[in-house]
C-alpha cells in the first residue's frame, strides 16, 4: 500500500468571487489508501492529520492556496471517515486573511453526515 491520495469523481470550481474562490470536490477514500494502515487494525479510520493534509493539497491544487502551513482554527472532527466512503470535501480560500476553510462530509441513508471542519492558516 503506498496509495496517498483518494480517487477524484468530480470537481466543481467556483472563481466568481476572485478574493473567495471555492471548489467542492466529490472523492472516494478508497480502502488501499496507505494512512489507513495502524489506524486502526481491524477498525480503519481516515487519521484528522490526513484530512487535513488533503485539505491543503487540493487548496493549493484548485484554488492556488498559499503552501506554508501556519496553524489551525476552529478544527472539528466529528465523525469518523471509512474505507470505501464517498466524501464531498469543500474549500474556500479566503486570500486576504490567507486562511483555507474546509469541510468533509458525505451523504447517508439518514441525511448528511459532517466529518470534519476547520480553517488552516497558510502563508507565503
Amino acid at each position: 500500500m503506498t496509495k496517498r491520495k483518494p480517487t477524484i469523481i468530480s470537481t466543481k470550481i467556483d472563481t466568481e468571487d476572485q478574493n473567495k474562490p471555492s471548489v467542492v470536490i466529490i472523492m472516494r477514500v478508497d480502502n488501499d489508501i496507505f494512512d489507513f494502515t495502524g489506524h486502526f487494525p481491524g477498525h480503519p479510520l481516515l487519521p484528522g492529520v490526513t484530512q487535513v493534509d488533503w485539505a491543503i493539497y487540493y487548496g493549493q491544487i484548485y484554488l492556488q492556496a498559499n503552501s506554508i502551513f501556519q496553524g489551525l482554527e476552529v478544527l472539528k472532527f466529528q465523525e469518523p471517515i471509512l474505507p470505501n466512503t464517498e466524501i464531498e470535501l469543500e474549500l474556500r480560500w479566503v486570500k486576504d486573511k490567507e486562511k483555507l476553510y474546509f469541510a468533509f462530509s458525505s451523504k447517508q441513508r439518514q441525511g448528511v453526515s459532517k466529518h470534519s471542519s476547520g480553517r488552516i492558516l497558510l502563508g507565503q
